[in-house]
């Protein structure tokens, strides 16, 4: 059996769900928000209809080696959350549900991942939980320059 795991990260935004969800909902944005070290493409032609049942295919590089990753919109529930899962890729599983929940004159963005990665539980505890971790405060960072800069008058 393989053993999973989860990871789960919230960040606050002061812009309207449904901005925040337009962003999140062109799925060309996830090149912004990955990490530059991971060399990702979004090999799925533009504009790519986002739906329950849209299948999205990446390439990243880990350490210089090319991996193909093909996820589906498993739910797609606009402005309110929409979940992704790995139909092949670098994981055993991988369902990531975005969450957009109106707070506070904002957008609380909430990530929860439930992940396997290949490798076993010796590989999460010395390289896949810290990239996950890594991945995600790169993210956090790109949304905060992107939402939280200043209007221009």
């Amino acid at each position: 059996m393989k053993r999973e795991y989860e990871f789960t990260a919230d960040l606050w935004l002061p812009k309207p769900r449904a901005e925040v969800f337009a962003f999140f909902g062109d799925a060309h944005n996830l090149q912004v928000l990955t990490p530059k070290w991971l060399d990702f493409k979004i090999l799925t032609p533009a504009p790519i209809p986002m739906a329950a049942g849209t299948l999205i295919d990446y390439r990243i590089r880990l350490h210089g080696l090319p991996i193909r990753w093909r996820t589906e919109i498993a739910v797609w529930e606009p402005p309110h959350q929409f979940v992704d899962r790995q139909i092949s890729g670098p994981y055993h599983l991988w369902h990531h549900t975005h969450s957009f929940i109106e707070m506070e004159g904002g957008t609380l963005c909430r990530d929860h991942v439930r992940y396997s990665p290949k490798g076993g539980a010796g590989l999460h505890w010395l390289f896949v939980r810290r990239e996950v971790e890594r991945i995600f405060a790169y993210r956090k960072d790109r949304l905060v320059e992107r939402f939280w800069a200043p209007t221009p008058a």
